[in-house]
């Protein structure tokens, strides 16, 4: 079983297997076996990669199939599959008609590419239990794959022995979804991208696919490119998928790879690190570069309170919009922050905000309180540059207030000001 940290979710693998591995898996219920053996999956797209649903069960002496869900499987191997619940009449003629079936649709189609030319063949599709699902990860299209699937295996590591037939398993999610009409005899799959055409995509295009695929495809992706277009592809991907890739990187190789960036966009990479991953990469950056990472990073840890204004306007929860714009219009002009009213309830402690729009569309006897938003995107005064800079990012606000662990507004940060220092870090 293997775990890896996505953002700050674990993902754990509990399993895989080549779908020719497990067919003819035999069944049993509650560790007794009966009559029956995996015939295929049944299979639905409803996220990036397909999930099995049903296992198709064929029994012996013309008896009907069973069509069993998959959240009943206790254990699972190649040689059998344990389910949860004796009573298999409930699973009679539950037909898998309009349903994907994996082996039957999806085995021996030939694979096209981008412009509908024929790539391959599915000779085989690799199975992994992530989390109790059992997902469609690889389509294998290699002769390895081949001989694999028809139990000749050990001829196939002789063969290939000497060969990388890895080129030749293609993540599913290079697949483009099905064809609405695919059974047993029609419809083939298609390619969104070759993997060949890799080193020719944008790096916002190839980034975008980065994210999608499992780390140890990201990390092989990564190092296969050549070393500026591995650089820039880096850049552009989420700060969450950043972490995860540099992290299973070689120390080595991702230091290259930040040394071949600006001091600036170095930094925001290795600011989502944990300090001794972060601090062993910078130690091998070469020595001018070195520095200038050192000084981007210390600047981005800085208190976010030392850049706030406590010019901004505050009013009351039983203002009126009326009684607010009279105020406004009286003091706007002499502060920092006019987008947006800030109101405090009678303790001083951040109740709501109201953007200057929205007052001015209300009617004058409206209460501030009917028309504030109380859900207020806020900093905490512990928080940094960096961290401050990505809620901008993220919300797209043209100011945050920053408050204590009592909700009491200490100063507010203006998007201009965070753009200037944006600007200020050391390129």
């Amino acid at each position: 079983m293997m775990e890896v940290i996505n953002g700050n979710k674990p993902v754990t693998f509990e399993k895989n297997v080549f779908l020719s591995e497990i067919l003819g898996a035999r069944l049993s219920v509650k560790g007794h076996v009966v009559d029956g053996k995996l015939n295929d999956f049944v299979i639905v797209e409803t996220g990036r990669l397909p999930e099995v649903t049903h296992l198709y069960i064929t029994r012996k002496f013309g008896r009907p199939p069973l069509v069993i869900p998959w959240n009943l499987v206790a254990d699972w191997s190649s040689k059998k599959i344990d389910i949860n619940n004796g009573d298999l009449n409930n699973y009679i003629n539950n037909a898998a008609e309009e349903k994907i079936l994996l082996k039957d649709y999806i085995l021996d189609k030939k694979v096209l590419d981008v412009e509908g030319r024929e790539v391959e063949v599915v000779y085989d599709i690799k199975l992994v239990e992530v989390n109790g699902r059992l997902l469609v990860s690889e389509v294998d299209l290699s002769k390895y794959g081949r001989l694999r699937r028809v139990g000749l295996k050990g001829l196939a590591n002789l063969i290939y022995k000497n060969e990388d037939i890895s080129e030749q398993i293609i993540s599913w999610t290079y697949i483009q979804p099905l064809p609405e009409h695919i059974s047993s005899f029609k419809g083939n799959i298609k390619l969104n991208v070759l993997k060949e055409k890799l080193s020719d995509m944008h790096p916002v295009d190839l980034a975008d696919i980065l994210e999608e695929l499992e780390p140890e495809q990201r990390v092989d992706i990564i190092d296969n490119l050549e070393l500026e277009h591995a650089s820039d592809t880096l850049e552009e991907i989420d700060p969450n998928v950043q972490r995860d890739i540099v992290i299973a990187l070689t120390k080595e190789k991702a230091a290259k790879l930040i040394n071949d960036m600006t001091p600036a966009q170095a930094a925001d990479i290795l600011a989502v690190l944990p300090s001794d991953e972060r601090d062993i990469i910078v130690s091998m950056l070469d020595a001018e570069n070195q520095e200038k990472v050192k000084a981007n990073l210390e600047q981005q840890e800085e208190n976010i309170i030392n850049f706030t204004t406590l010019s901004f306007l505050t009013f009351t929860p039983k203002q009126t919009v009326g009684e607010a714009l009279e105020i406004y219009r009286k003091t706007a002009k002499d502060k920092d922050v006019i987008t947006y009213l800030y109101v405090l309830d009678e303790e001083s402690k951040l109740a709501g905000v109201v953007d200057i729009k929205e007052v001015l569309m209300a009617e004058d006897n409206f209460l501030l309180l009917d028309i504030m938003t109380d859900i207020v995107i806020t900093l905490n005064e512990d928080d940094n540059l960096s961290e401050a800079i990505e809620m901008f990012k993220r919300y797209d606000l043209r100011a945050i207030p920053v408050v204590n662990d009592e909700d009491k507004v200490l100063g507010v940060l203006t998007s201009r000001d965070m753009l200037n220092l944006k600007h200020r870090f050391l390129e």
